[in-house]
């Protein structure tokens, strides 16, 4: 028979097994048919000839069974068998099914949504052409280098040097003009906001500023309309266009074909959109989320930050685009790095001057298939440690049906050992016992993948800030499902292995007799006791980790903050600098002040330029006139704040010494600042007051007029740095936005259309933005901290509920094998006490052993999360010890019932029990 019969048989046998049977049957009487007719024609009659074939042929059921063998379809027959046998005999025991299914899919969906939210961020790539062939340009310098100025991401590497991301736009066209490496190179820069008008409604949108070959490199076509072209990115202004996101288009415009051609302002400037970006199309810095416009660089004047001096893409000192290219075929890393390095050192030569002992910067290439990756980075440790905790909560759930299989598979000796004594196979038992296992994973990989679909996106909506929401969609893909299957597979072979082997060794005559020594079978429940232990210990891993993140939630919840958060309500305004150039802008600023003062239940008004606890930071220097700078300090540096007149007396700040701002501290006024306590210890002698003092900023010189408390600036695990505050009509650079504090007593949701109406009777176009609490921003800045307490405590809950019903099996189990040998204890005089005593204590040593094995894990995970904690050491005793004594416990009440029945058995029922 060919392969090709063969396996259409196969598939015949999977899909029509009843059609292939009467094709089987109707083959066999075809045959005896024909032999029966050769018989009469030798004298038989009809019935003796039909007789004869049948004998001839053997038995229509062993011919069916040899058909089968010959085409390759028995192995499926008994695997059907198997199947079948197995699902009637889930049916017979609902409740251990339900319980290892549900078990089994609240493992594998935790696995699944954290797998999916972990390839999402640190595996998933660019909706590009190739993505594995970009590279992302990035170069490397000591401290004291050429770059002076850079705006974008830099970060310091393990050997003190620096690593950025960051070009002048000068260079990138030097390195795309001179590029031999690359098939072309394209560069992109993320501005995170930018005001849109469409109609009469103003929003804040993200943006970012493409070259004109972005959409060409990438290999990207818009779903509608054109791409932005090299035409678009000629000299400045000249491509006032833009191409928008799928969300942004289903969110403003209706998905409306008409779209393409309608006119919205940007920073007050008009734009036309071109295109509509795929679905799913993230730009090139991140795969996360998608920026709502895409523009040229000709249009990068309208965004352009106003601490920027000089015009974005001629300033030859700002290194802020990023870059990117595509590798020619055939062309190493190595080779293209050394190329391009050529070209970066001279081009920095040519446009700056390098200083002496300055270095500039080695050219350094790095995957680009998933954009710059600044989530990647930020979140690969804590996906990491999710995953392996999910994956410890899988182990314990295996544990737990592996015991509850083992106990069912020694009440199914009797069983086995008629099937031995009819002629089965040890093999044809372990089949069959992994045959169970293997349908039990597949229904909680099944249940598992549900969970996993449905709670794909509850992890980025716990990311997302009270004001902001998420609309990151975790894709579901193909990955994902061959992630569940791989581990229901692993699972339904982890947790079957035991009991199947067990099966297997079952004897033929002891399993046969009616009666056995129950007390022979203490030795046999070792393998139960003692994955119980390793419950256990799993059970503490998590329950430790579990309390390390909830314990440093508190901490941070409770850390003094030095200012009042209570009743502050804040958003931001960020007026367009095409209609509010400096210093419009303070003017503005302070004419919405005046204008939020007269709002009713507006008890008082402040604004700053930095939000207090928002990851936020702005440093200058700060040098005390007439004191000796200190030794060993290249520089002295301070954090600094603009800063409204009633900023302190908003905020709870108090003045210790000198005064707070007043309406005399003006543009024309000389200029003053407020100091906190830090920066005095930091900066001025003990015998020397502050107050009435000054200090060089940059070429300016300011008096201090008054001192006050430390408040925290940044972060919650920060302590308060050293600070000083301006009044913000005296920065007459003005800034890009300003945050506004306002004191209330009244609900936010109450306020806020007031608030709103006083910022459009300044200007309409100006949107309030990021409306939220001072608490909600404090909470924001510990989401992270937030989703790992949330997290671990789900699944602390789940080890301890797993733990218990493990325990409370392997003891009831454990009981009913040794009712016989409680029985004679108690007719030998043995009281109820003595034998509950019994039972609790072999629960006690299971749970001790347990415990002090997970220790040792636990301590080992504290060091390795040390950098996520706040206020605790890894080792934490107070952790440690609650977890512990809760295991115990609980390890104890799930005992407590088997021993009560233990402790209740009649002795002469006992006896008679087997």
């Amino acid at each position: 028979m060919s392969l090709q019969t063969r396996i259409r048989t196969l598939w015949k046998a999977i899909t029509r097994r009843e059609r292939l049977d009467r094709e089987m049957q109707t083959e066999l009487a075809f045959h005896i048919e024909q032999r029966a007719e050769d018989l009469m024609r030798s004298g038989l009659s009809r019935e003796e000839a039909l007789r004869h074939a049948r004998i001839e042929l053997g038995g229509i059921p062993a011919q069916t069974e040899e058909m089968r063998a010959a085409w390759g379809t028995r192995g499926w027959d008994d695997l059907y068998g198997d199947i079948r046998y197995a699902l009637r005999s889930f049916a017979r025991t609902p409740g251990f099914t339900a319980i290892a299914v549900i078990s089994l899919a609240l493992g594998i969906g935790a696995n699944t949504v954290i797998f999916g939210v972990t390839k999402h961020i640190l595996l998933d790539r660019l909706a590009a052409y190739k993505p594995e062939e970009l590279r992302l340009l990035s170069w490397m310098s000591p401290k004291k280098s050429v770059v002076h100025s850079s705006w974008g991401m830099r970060r310091l590497t393990p050997d003190g040097k620096y690593l950025s991301t960051s070009f002048t736009y000068p260079a990138y066209e030097q390195l795309r003009k001179q590029n031999r490496v690359f098939d072309d190179v394209f560069a992109f820069k993320d501005f995170p906001r930018l005001t849109a008008t469409i109609g009469e409604q103003s929003e804040a949108v993200s943006a970012q500023t493409v070259s004109g070959n972005f959409y060409r490199v990438l290999g990207v076509r818009p779903e509608l309309g054109r791409a932005i072209q090299d035409s678009d990115d000629g000299a400045p202004g000249s491509g006032p266009v833009a191409v928008i996101s799928d969300e942004f288009w289903t969110r403003r415009f209706g998905r409306s074909p008409d779209v393409v051609g309608k006119t919205i302002q940007l920073n007050l400037t008009p734009i036309t959109i071109i295109g509509v970006n795929p679905k799913g199309f993230t730009g090139a810095s991140s795969t996360q989320e998608a920026p709502d416009v895409i523009l040229p660089f000709s249009m990068a004047s309208i965004a352009t930050p106003v601490w920027s001096k000089k015009p974005l893409l001629t300033d030859p000192d700002l290194w802020w685009v990023l870059v990117m290219g595509r590798v020619k075929p055939g062309v190493a890393d190595e080779q293209a790095r050394a190329a391009l390095d050529l070209v970066l050192n001279a081009t920095v030569r040519s446009t700056e001057t390098v200083g002496k002992d300055e270095s500039v910067p080695s050219f350094v290439l790095q995957d680009g298939s998933r954009g710059e990756n600044q989530e990647g980075q930020m979140f690969s440790k804590p996906a990491y440690v999710l995953m392996a905790l999910a994956g410890f909560v899988l182990l314990l759930a295996c544990a737990n049906l592996a015991n509850l299989l083992l106990a069912r598979a020694s009440s199914r000796q009797r069983e086995m050992s008629v099937r031995l004594a009819l002629g089965a196979g040890r093999s044809r038992i372990l089949r069959q016992m992994f045959t169970e296992s293997l349908l039990l994973s597949l229904a909680g990989g099944v249940a598992g993948l549900a969970l996993g679909y449905l709670g794909r996106n509850a992890i980025p909506r716990l990311l997302s800030s009270a004001w902001e929401t998420s609309t990151t969609d975790i894709p579901f893909d193909w990955k994902i499902f061959g992630f569940t299957a791989a581990i229901s597979l692993l699972t339904g072979i982890l947790f079957g292995l035991a009991p199947a082997w067990q099966a297997s060794r079952t004897q033929v005559s002891s399993g046969l007799k009616d009666s056995a020594l129950s007390v022979t079978q203490r030795s046999r429940n070792l393998t139960g006791k003692t994955i119980v232990v390793v419950q256990v210990a799993l059970s503490m891993l998590l329950l430790v980790g579990a309390g390390l993140f909830v314990r440093t939630l508190m901490n941070l919840n409770g850390s003094h903050l030095g200012f009042r958060a209570d009743g502050i309500l804040l958003f931001n305004l960020q007026p367009p600098r095409t209609r509010y150039a400096a210093p419009k802008d303070l003017a503005f600023y302070h004419r919405v002040e005046e204008r939020l003062r007269s709002v009713p239940g507006v008890s008082a008004v402040a604004l700053s330029d930095v939000t207090l606890i928002a990851n936020g930071d702005a440093d200058t220097d700060f040098t005390p006139d007439g004191l000796p700078k200190k030794p060993n300090e290249e520089d002295q540096s301070a954090n600094v704040m603009s800063v409204g007149q009633d900023f302190f007396s908003t905020m709870g700040i108090r003045i210790v010494a000198g005064r707070a701002f007043n309406e005399r501290d003006t543009e024309t006024s000389p200029l003053v600042a407020i100091v906190n306590q830090k920066l005095v210890q930091q900066f001025f002698p003990s015998n020397i007051n502050p107050v009435g003092r000054t200090f060089k900023q940059g070429d300016k010189h300011i008096t201090i007029v008054g001192i006050c408390g430390d408040a925290k600036y940044d972060s919650l695990r920060n302590d308060p740095p050293v600070t000083f505050y301006l009044p913000y009509q005296q920065q007459l650079e003005g800034r890009q936005s300003m945050t506004y504090e306002i004191f209330t007593r009244m609900k936010p949701a109450a306020i806020v259309p007031a608030l709103r109406s006083a910022v459009v009777s300044v200007d309409k176009d100006v949107p309030l933005l990021d409306v939220r609490t001072q608490q909600e921003q404090i909470d924001d800045t510990t989401r992270n901290e937030r989703i790992f307490a949330s997290l671990t405590s789900g699944f602390g809950v789940l080890a301890l509920v797993l733990a218990c019903i493990g325990i409370y099996g392997i003891m009831a189990y454990a009981i009913s094998r040794r009712t016989n040998e409680i029985g004679i204890r108690m007719a030998l005089g043995a009281r109820p006490g003595r034998v509950l005593r019994m039972v609790l204590g072999e629960a006690w040593w299971m749970a001790v052993i347990g415990v002090v094995a997970g220790l040792g894990a636990a301590v080992a995970m504290g060091r390795l999360i040390a950098s996520m904690l706040f206020g605790l050491k890894p080792w934490d005793p107070v952790t440690l010890g609650i977890a512990a004594l809760l295991l115990v416990a609980v390890a104890l009440a799930a005992s407590w019932i088997p021993a009560q029945r233990a402790a209740g058995v009649e002795p002469m029922k006992a006896l008679r029990h087997e």
